[in-house]
């Protein structure tokens, strides 16, 4: 257990013991050292206090930092396709397939396991010895995800993804022939009434959602498409495309079936291509981009034959 010791200056006299503590040093987020205060791992002259005490001149605040807790999640050794990583974030690759955190039904093989092997310095989210997952993406979607290994990290990234300072991009097959080159859409999304792993579209009572999108290249029965989350709701892109009568390929959920019985997607052909962002203590803004999933690659290149109406490939 580590302990550090403070005497309070006449410049800090009259500071709240939390906003102090918080101000002293860049590891610890003010949330949970207000429950270090609750729990009595700080204590000011040898006795407890309130997290809004107020230091007084020649204060002994002490805190005795408890050891980071062991997660009950199993450690796995699973390859990553790690994009980037540091002492505060790892971007990785994720491939189609895998589940971003444990949950019944998948109780291992998921990236956090992963994580919980590979990250050899985690300082604990909550006073677990966990990776902090700040966005996710379904199990079948591929692509771009960002992991803080601290609290801190964590919560300065959700930060950004809350006030939508972040900048997201996806690559998607979507079926049917788009009539323009570029949209807008933006429609309500909430849980369907009765199939409740089910969002719906313009639903009451619904959270606002909003997706940019532009054709890449027109195919015969479908479109590859480049689109831009501005809110990141559940399942927000594949209800926003089926919305718009372009459900995404392999998206069975949302209508998105098989092109006839020969030509069917084995997933929910999207991709989290790129995503931008401020480094958590750096302040540096930081763009990571993930190939196109190569099963998607692979379906396009394929069709390569069939002289596409509109758009020019790329990625």
């Amino acid at each position: 257990m580590q302990t550090i010791e403070f005497k309070i200056s006449s410049e800090n006299s009259g500071t709240r013991i939390d906003q102090f503590l918080t101000s002293q040093q860049n590891e610890v987020s003010r949330s949970q050292l207000k429950k270090w205060i609750e729990q009595e791992h700080v204590t000011v002259n040898k006795l407890p206090v309130s997290p809004g005490y107020k230091l007084k001149l020649e204060d002994i605040v002490v805190i005795c930092a408890p050891e980071i807790a062991p997660s009950p999640l199993q450690a796995e050794d699973i390859s990553l396709d790690i994009l980037h990583e540091d002492s505060e974030i790892i971007v990785v690759n994720k491939p189609p397939g895998m589940v971003v955190h444990p949950a019944p039904g998948h109780s291992s093989g998921t990236l956090v396991n992963a994580l919980l092997h590979h990250c050899k310095d985690l300082k604990g989210i909550g006073g677990i010895e966990r990776p902090g997952i700040v966005h996710r993406l379904d199990k079948d979607t591929s692509g771009v995800i960002v992991a803080a290994k601290n609290e801190l990290a964590l919560n300065h990234i959700a930060l950004q993804f809350k006030d939508r300072t972040t900048k997201k991009t996806y690559l998607a097959l979507a079926k049917g022939k788009f009539k323009k080159s570029e949209g807008e859409i933006t429609a309500t999304i909430g849980r369907h009434k009765r199939h409740r792993k089910k969002m719906v579209a313009d639903e009451d009572g619904g959270r606002s959602a909003e997706t940019s999108w532009q054709v890449i290249q027109q195919y015969d029965r479908f479109a590859y498409v480049r689109l831009f989350p501005k809110t990141g709701r559940t399942h927000q892109i594949r209800v926003h495309l089926a919305l718009i009568s372009h459900p995404i390929l392999g998206d069975d959920l949302y209508g998105g079936k098989a092109l006839s019985h020969t030509e069917k997607f084995p997933r929910c052909a999207l991709h989290a291509h790129r995503l931008e962002l401020e480094h958590p203590t750096t302040g540096k803004r930081m763009q990571f981009t993930a190939p196109l999933a190569p099963d998607i690659d692979d379906f396009l290149n394929r069709r390569q034959a069939a002289v596409p109406t509109a758009g020019n490939r790329e990625s």
